[in-house]
């Protein structure tokens, strides 16, 4: 064990921007793909350059998503294999699959989330952003922005697409948390309806086993009733993989445009120059917006498995090896991009990564940009001014991260 894989591992690295930053920054000088053994964890590579994370993502075939998707402990897998009959995952969906289950899954929503589709949407979503604005602005002039509003308007968007009713809004906001911050103390302490990651699963699965039983009885124009009524090679979506798909597009869909609207913010505040630029000139806000993303990069990672002996960067990787793809590494590559530790809302040729690359490209990433499009012409439209009102603090989590407090004040238009 060595102090830096000891920092890539732990969750508090995470919860802190600037160790964060200066970790990879080392990495990337010195050891771009780092070798990682820690009496926790089973032995990985980290692969903290852009270029090398584009390799390993653009041949699917060579390095698998599955069986290792995420860094999870020793000890976590063998409880997740016994809460599992021995199998480690206690999910199937999307980011879980290799080929050709890959290709079938993903073409079930395609089309569900492709820019004409979630258009016709835009006007619903500007009503469930000028919702959590008006909240905001009942508060008085201060809240906490990262947990009393910006959760809100992603998880009304993904309840409004897959159908789930708004009285189990706080069902769906609670249990997507869990999911995502377990590795937190303060999300841990927090628990009040389950005890672990299997156990939030659990209760995430019987609540969309009833749903999908409704939809089938009573069909809508939702995701429920499509995941309900999808067939794969003919037969009805599993169970497993039907309840996967569901935790999927629930989760991913919020936690990370939450994370990223929050942190957008943050850095519009950090920077008010950027943030004058954007009131000045909106027609920088789908650029800004990119541009937050890339600062966030809410995914920190996913893992591929070597399925030959190979050399990525000089290394020799071997049949079986796990990988670390550290996107938020990635997304600070002095060699792709400008200055990449300055927020610029005009940046031109964003080629961030934070929605991966490859055939795993994320199948929200057009409805979470016009989810953040959206909230930020409502928010700068109707708040004059912002600043912080006390210290942000960032979540501590190796997997999704972002900011679970921004104590803000602000002035109206």
């Amino acid at each position: 064990m060595t102090a830096t894989g000891d920092a890539i591992v732990s969750p508090c690295t995470y919860a802190d921007p600037g160790a964060m930053d200066a970790l990879f920054a080392q990495l990337r000088r010195d050891d771009p793909v780092h070798r990682v053994e820690h009496p926790d964890y089973r032995p990985f590579w980290a692969v903290t350059k852009f270029a090398d994370i584009q390799e390993v993502e653009r041949q699917p075939d060579l390095f698998l998503n599955a069986p290792r998707t995420f860094l999870r402990t020793l000890a976590y897998e063998e409880r997740a294999r016994a809460a599992t009959g021995g199998n480690p995952a206690l999910l199937r969906s999307l980011v879980f699959m290799d080929a050709p289950d890959h290709a079938q899954y993903r073409k079930l929503t395609q089309a569900w989330f492709m820019p004409g589709r979630i258009k016709v949407l835009e006007a619903d979503i500007r009503q469930l952003a000028a919702e959590v604005i008006d909240d905001m602005v009942d508060r008085g002039g201060v809240c906490d922005f990262a947990a009393d509003v910006v959760p809100y308007f992603p998880v009304r968007v993904i309840m409004r697409i897959l159908g789930v009713p708004r009285c189990d809004e706080p069902l769906i906001l609670q249990l997507t948390q869990e999911i995502f911050g377990s590795d937190d103390p303060d999300v841990q302490a927090a628990r009040t309806m389950t005890a672990s990651l299997a156990d939030t699963v659990k209760v995430f699965a019987d609540y969309f086993r009833d749903l999908t039983a409704e939809r089938r009885r009573n069909p809508a124009d939702d995701l429920a009733t499509l995941f309900a009524q999808a067939e794969i090679d003919g037969r009805p979506m599993a169970d497993h993989e039907s309840v996967s798909y569901y935790i999927l597009v629930a989760t991913a869909g919020h936690d990370t445009t939450s994370s990223t609207t929050a942190g957008g913010l943050l850095a519009l505040i950090e920077n008010p120059d950027a943030q004058a630029r954007l009131r000045a000139d909106p027609s920088l806000l789908p650029g800004a917006v990119d541009e937050m993303v890339r600062w966030v990069s809410p995914v920190r990672h996913f893992f591929r498995t070597a399925t030959r002996d190979c050399h990525l960067r000089g290394k020799a990787i071997r049949a079986g090896d796990s990988l670390m793809m550290c996107y938020p590494s990635a997304n600070r590559d002095e060699e792709i991009f400008d200055d990449p530790f300055a927020f610029r809302v005009d940046r031109p040729a964003n080629r961030h990564i934070a929605f991966g690359y490859g055939p795993h490209l994320c199948l929200g990433m057009h409805m979470a940009r016009m989810e953040i499009r959206i909230f930020y012409e409502e928010l700068l439209r109707r708040v004059a001014s912002v600043e912080l009102a006390g210290d942000a603090a960032w979540l501590a989590s190796t997997n999704v991260g972002g900011l679970k407090r921004l104590p803000i004040r602000f002035t109206l238009a």
